[in-house]
Parts: structure tokens; C-alpha cells; sequence
């Protein structure tokens, strides 16, 4: 019997945790999409469902693997990831899904692994950063380079991400597939009140995601530092939380702005936070695809960024809803804050156009696109993957997949996951 996809269809997602973080999000977002329309959802973790942060639907099935601790030493490390993909392996026999989701590059690695052999499980990985911006370490490299021919599909969520992962690893089939605002947008704890802050009467220019080297929010405290004094009216809110906290704070009392610059913490209810705002900024050091911009943007905010990779110029029509600037220019990213803040009626304007983003990212529109894939895959249409060196590859289908050649593993090097920890909203 014909299984018709669009009406119902077994899903299985897997990733590291579902902790506080822009993956997790997504994860979260599309498990309860595809489960509120009725299809069978089943979301594995490594990591305890004890530390999950986003809410799921009552009707997802939620596996926790309990394989999330870290190793002492290489040995230990490589036994505990056999012992990953043997768990993993074992729920994909249990569940007997249609398709398996995978989100973040060692996910990838385990659910490729994991999947060999398996038929009619349609395995898909999804790369949530771009690769050569946040390295794996030598073995996940090697790893990912050799055993993504083992997907029947990598999404990526840039144009530059896909070409990247075309040129480096042996990834069949790479789609781009953006992530999705939800809206409304979900609220999960902690709850942070906007009044708390007493900004009545006061214009803010908000940011947000985890206080971390990565965002970058050093350069958003120095480009406003250099227009503050000529827009008293104006403070800057920054939503997170992480180990910068400490410098941050550091550097707005070494520029006198304790009053100007406030880091309330993370928050759940991000909503309440782009409805008190004015203006928007982005100021990381490279993104996958920045959730917080596009959410922001969703919610009628005009917004500033650097053009990092990746991201920033998918979801900014530059001049039309936002303003990019070259990466890492720190004076002209306080140029172009000083410009919209100066500009009541620009601000106006792009605000309107910045609403678009609701339609172009929707939950909906977004969620058909992976639909479309799903469909091409499993509607048995053969995919052509690309020759390992020195060897003849088959054609890679969903059902069954291709087995990936696997490199050595490198005995000085731990195969443990490479994790980053997120407290607070992640972009």
C-alpha cells in the first residue's frame, strides 16, 4: 500500500538536547507543527528530557538516550559514541519512522551511522551553523566529510552553507530550507517583565541571545557608546544570559552608560521584549541563521546587523526593512544605529516592510518546503551520490541508503559529542 506522505507521516527528530538554543527551538517548532496536523512525532535526545526548555505537544513521544555525559579519555569516548549509535539505532528499529530528522553537525554523523543499511527510513540531516566558522575538531571532521554521503539529504539554511558542505563533504542531496518564526511566538519560563526595567517614555534599541564571544555584544556597546551622548532618549536592552556577562558589564560602566545599558538576564517571553523595542541589532560574529533577527523582524522591527556568514543578508532586505553592515565594523555599525535612531519616519518605514518576514519565514511556508522534500525523497526519484575517492559509489536513495565509507578514527582524539552549552535565548 501507498503511504500518502501529506496526510500522515512517521517522523523521528533527533538532537543533542532540547535545552535553551536556536536549534532546540527549531526543533521544537517543527515537532509540534507536524504533530497539531495529526502525524506521528517522535523526538529523541542524548541528553535528559529533565533539562528540556522549549514545550512540546502532549502527542509527541519524547525518548531521552541518557548517553549525554562527557568522557575521560579517547578510549572512553569512542566506546561511548558506538554506544550512541547503537542507541540510536535500536529506537529507529522501535519506532519504524518514515522519515528521521537529525539537527547539528555530530547528530548528523550519529544518525548517518546509525541508519546504514536501514530500509525505508528516509535519514536527513540539518547543518544549524556554517561549518567553517565553529570547527568539529580533526575526527567529527573527518567524520562528517565522509559519512554525510550516508543521508539521503542535508538541509542547509544558506546558499553559502550549502555550497560549503557540496565542496567538503560527500553530502548527495543539500537543499536550502530556512528556519521558521512561529507565530504567535511561544512563551516558555523564565518569564521576564519588560516593566521591571522602568523604560517608560524611553526609545530601545534591543538585542538579544547568549552572552557569549560569539554575539559579539562588546561591539554593540562600543558602536552605541559612540552615539549615546547625542540621543539621551534612547537605551539599548540586551536579553540573555552566559559567561560574558562579567566583561559586558564591565565595559558599559568603563564607558559611563550603567543607566544607558541594561542586561536584564534571559528570557522566555521574547514577545513582550520585541513589542517594547524600536529598533533592532544584530551584532555576532558569524550566525547559522539568526532566529532572534527574523523574530524580531516578524514583530514590525526595523534592524541593523553585521553581514556576518550566515544569515543576515537572507532575512535583511538591505534599505528596505534593516541596514547590513560589513562584518566587524564597529564604527559603521554605530553609523547606521545612529541613522534609525535619528530617523522617525525611516524607522517607520522599514518597520512596515520588516513585518514581511511573518509571511517569509512562516511555520507554515517553511514546514511545506521540508513537505517538498519529503515527497521528492521518498517518492522514490533515485538520488546520484557523488564517488568516494578511489572507489564507485551507488546511487543513494531514501530506502534503502547508501552505506558511507568511514574514515579511520584517530586514537588520540576523543570522538565525544562537541557541544555548546546555551543558558538563556539563544539566536
Amino acid at each position: 500500500m501507498t503511504l500518502s506522505w501529506k496526510n500522515q507521516l512517521k517522523l523521528l527528530f533527533f538532537i543533542y538536547s532540547l535545552g535553551s538554543g536556536g536549534a532546540e527551538r527549531v526543533t521544537a517548532n517543527l515537532a509540534n507543527h507536524w504533530a497539531r496536523k495529526g502525524w506521528d512525532v517522535t523526538l529523541v535526545t542524548l541528553a535528559s528530557h529533565t533539562g528540556d526548555f522549549f514545550a512540546l505537544d502532549p502527542a509527541i513521544r519524547r525518548v531521552s538516550l541518557g548517553l549525554a555525559a562527557e568522557s575521560s579519555n579517547p578510549l572512553a569516548g569512542a566506546a561511548r559514541n558506538a554506544r550512541r549509535v547503537l542507541a540510536l539505532r535500536r529506537t529507529l528499529k522501535r519506532v519504524r519512522c518514515d522519515v528521521a530528522i537529525s539537527m547539528m553537525s555530530t547528530s548528523n554523523v550519529i544518525l548517518a551511522l546509525a541508519s546504514l543499511g536501514m530500509n525505508g527510513v528516509c535519514a536527513i540531516g540539518s547543518e544549524r551553523v556554517f561549518p567553517p566558522r565553529l570547527p568539529l575538531g580533526r575526527i567529527w571532521e573527518i567524520m562528517r566529510t565522509r559519512t554525510y554521503g550516508g543521508l539521503a539529504a542535508v538541509v542547509a539554511l544558506t546558499q553559502e552553507c550549502a555550497d560549503w558542505l557540496k565542496a567538503n563533504t560527500l553530502a548527495v542531496r543539500v537543499p536550502v530550507i530556512p528556519n521558521a518564526v512561529p507565530w504567535p511566538l511561544p512563551e516558555q519560563p523564565p518569564k521576564l517583565n519588560p516593566a521591571a526595567l522602568s523604560l517608560a517614555g524611553k526609545k530601545i534599541l534591543l538585542a538579544a541571545g547568549r552572552l557569549s564571544p560569539q554575539k559579539n555584544f562588546e561591539a554593540l556597546i562600543e558602536a552605541f557608546a559612540e552615539v549615546a551622548s547625542r540621543h539621551p532618549d534612547w537605551r539599548v536592552v540586551i536579553v540573555g544570559e552566559g559567561p560574558q556577562r562579567p566583561a559586558l558589564e564591565e565595559r558599559v560602566r568603563r564607558h559611563g552608560l550603567c543607566e544607558r545599558v541594561l542586561l536584564p538576564g534571559g528570557a522566555g517571553n521574547m514577545a513582550d521584549w520585541y513589542g517594547l523595542a524600536d529598533l533592532f541589532v544584530l551584532s555576532s560574529r558569524f550566525e547559522g541563521f539568526p532566529n532572534v533577527l527574523a523574530e524580531a523582524m516578524a514583530h514590525g522591527l526595523p534592524a541593523v546587523s553585521f553581514d556576518c556568514d550566515t544569515g543576515p543578508r537572507d532575512i535583511i532586505r538591505n534599505g528596505v526593512d534593516g541596514i547590513l553592515v560589513p562584518s566587524g565594523d564597529v564604527p559603521g555599525l554605530g553609523r547606521a544605529i545612529e541613522h534609525l535612531m535619528a530617523g522617525d519616519a525611516l524607522r517607520a518605514r522599514m518597520a512596515s516592510s520588516a513585518s514581511d518576514a511573518r509571511s517569509r519565514f512562516s511555520v507554515e511556508r517553511i514546514a511545506s518546503q521540508w513537505e517538498g522534500l519529503f515527497d521528492t525523497l521518498r517518492g522514490g526519484r533515485p538520488l546520484q551520490a557523488r564517488p568516494a575517492a578511489g572507489s564507485a559509489r551507488k546511487d543513494a536513495a531514501c530506502a534503502p541508503l547508501s552505506p558511507a565509507r568511514e574514515g579511520r578514527a584517530d586514537a588520540s582524539r576523543s570522538m565525544d559529542i562537541q557541544r555548546s552549552g546555551v543558558s538563556g535565548r539563544g539566536g
